[in-house]
């Protein structure tokens, strides 16, 4: 499965700060893991924390979950990173 080649879908529960988004796209970036699209949410008033949401073009299954690894250790992550594989079905 580490070879294997596709894109995905990842949504992360994040604390809502200046700099957090920076750093996932820098971990994302060093495992040469690429984003094709992006939303981030605005909180919900009094909230600390906002979904962000990332779709990723092909990259390596392994290159995903060094980079997921990483990002799953920041303090700034609250709760599972979900993951989902996209296919293309054409």
């Amino acid at each position: 499965m580490a070879e294997v080649t596709t894109s995905y879908y990842l949504r992360l529960a994040v604390a809502d700060q200046a700099g957090v988004l920076a750093e996932i796209t820098r971990i994302l970036a060093a495992h040469d893991v690429s984003i094709d699209a992006l939303l981030q949410k605005e909180a919900a008033e009094g909230e600390s924390q906002t979904d962000l949401v990332i779709l990723t073009h092909e990259t390596k299954e392994k290159n995903l979950m060094a980079a997921l690894s990483e990002i799953q250790d920041l303090k700034t992550v609250m709760g599972e990173i979900v993951k989902i594989r996209l296919e293309n079905l054409s």
